[in-house]
């Protein structure tokens, strides 16, 4: 009761101003957080989409130890049991041969080097809708699917080139003087935001590989492997390996670009420091308000004493004062850090360089479990912070204080 009449109290006092200070510090830290973590997780959820989206989660292919692991691949034979075996492991949603093949493509005086990938008809390309930025991709049931090529907008601007126009393609083999030439069309256009990706691939069809390579139609690259849950990424990985045939490897996509996925395990690092920051501020300032308080209320402390409350009494007003203060800062802060959220996914007036981070617009993705966590983490934190000021007023003694002007 006490606290709550301190804490409505209207009257002008410096202790008035040091409150809604604390207030206001109280729930920028908490927007801050709040919206760090939306941002960061948003961040990470995009990039890994986009290349999981593109390469699947798990590739398996010839086992080359010493091979880079975006380049033409060492043809291997379909296996109708590794197929089912895969397919039937939790998780697993598609199981899809693909192979690669570098080419060099002219158009209008222009050339590019690309790599090829060749896909078969029932590629997940409905998955890859949100990359399509032109045209469509390749039809499944299209006799002309190896008479087309989707390219990215980066490598159709550098040939000059739209949706219907024509390009020759090159593809070189070892041992022959001159290069295979093929006619195509392109029929769509696709933009990532990766350069890896928009600067390096275009899409055909695998039968097309396979005839420039001589192979066979049962000859292929390899697999790639999509998942529902890419957690399980690592064990599915180790245990699609262990039923291999004898010179086959599985490798995930972390092991095959750790760089892009070291570089988002780095944003967990700075979403660490960043809430370490903001609570250490948060609790600075709720102890900096707490003791100008009791400072303040010196002689209603001396009272309080004389007339035989205890000292744990005194304090238990103070922190209670302080719990107060802490809950409007902490309400305030989680409504402005979602409502800012909230904007950013209706309108993404937060703009970014695509070609600094991948995306044209931040992120958000909300985990209510983190929102909850950063409520309840910054209010015992700083309630717990608060026990140390309020002990001040253990050392007030009512004969003195009576007299505190």
């Amino acid at each position: 009761m006490i606290a709550g009449r301190i804490a409505r109290n209207r009257q002008r006092s410096f202790s008035r101003f040091i409150i809604r200070l604390a207030v206001v510090a109280t729930a920028l830290s908490v927007a801050t957080m709040i919206l760090s973590l939306a941002f960061i997780n948003g961040f990470q959820e995009v990039i890994a989409q986009k290349i999981f989206s593109f390469w699947g989660h798990i590739r398996i292919q010839q086992l080359e130890a010493y091979k880079v692991n975006v380049a033409e691949e060492t043809p291997m034979d379909r296996s109708n049991r590794v197929e089912q075996q895969v397919a039937q492991l939790p998780y697993v949603a598609n199981v899809e041969a693909f192979a690669t093949k570098s080419a060099i493509l002219n158009a209008k005086g222009s050339i590019e080097g690309v790599l090829f990938k060749g896909v078969e008809a029932d590629y997940r390309f409905p998955s890859l809708n949100a990359f399509l930025t032109n045209g469509r991709w390749l039809l499944p049931d299209d006799s002309s699917r190896s008479r087309e090529i989707v390219l990215s907008e980066a490598i159709a601007r550098s040939l000059y080139v739209e949706v219907g126009d024509d390009l020759l393609i090159y593809f070189i083999r070892p041992m022959e003087s001159q290069p295979r030439t093929r006619k195509l069309r392109v029929c769509g256009l696709f933009r990532t935001g990766i350069d890896l990706y928009d600067k390096t691939f275009a899409f055909g069809d695998l039968q097309l590989v396979q005839r420039l390579n001589g192979w066979s139609a049962a000859q292929i690259g390899g697999y790639e492997v999509v998942l529902t849950n890419p957690a399980a990424m690592d064990r599915l990985s180790d245990r699609i390996y262990q039923d291999l045939p004898q010179g086959w490897d599985s490798k995930t996509l972390r092991d095959i670009h750790p760089d892009i996925f070291d570089w988002l395990n780095l944003q967990d690092t700075n979403k660490y420091i960043l809430l370490t920051v903001m609570t250490l501020v948060a609790a600075i300032n709720m102890i900096t308000c707490l003791i100008i308080l009791v400072l303040e209320r010196t002689r209603m402390v001396g009272v309080l004493k004389a007339l035989g409350m205890s000292d744990w009494g005194v304090q238990k007003i103070f922190l209670t004062h302080g719990a107060l203060i802490m809950g409007w800062g902490i309400g305030m802060g989680t409504s402005l850090g979602l409502g800012i959220a909230w904007l950013q996914q209706r309108t993404g007036f937060i703009r970014l360089d695509e070609q600094a981070y991948y995306m044209d617009r931040a992120p958000v993705v909300i985990v209510w479990w983190q929102v909850a966590a950063v409520i309840t983490g910054t209010f015992l934190i700083c309630l717990l912070v608060l026990l140390l000021p309020s002990m001040v007023s253990r050392r007030i003694q009512p004969a003195k204080a009576v007299q505190f002007r």
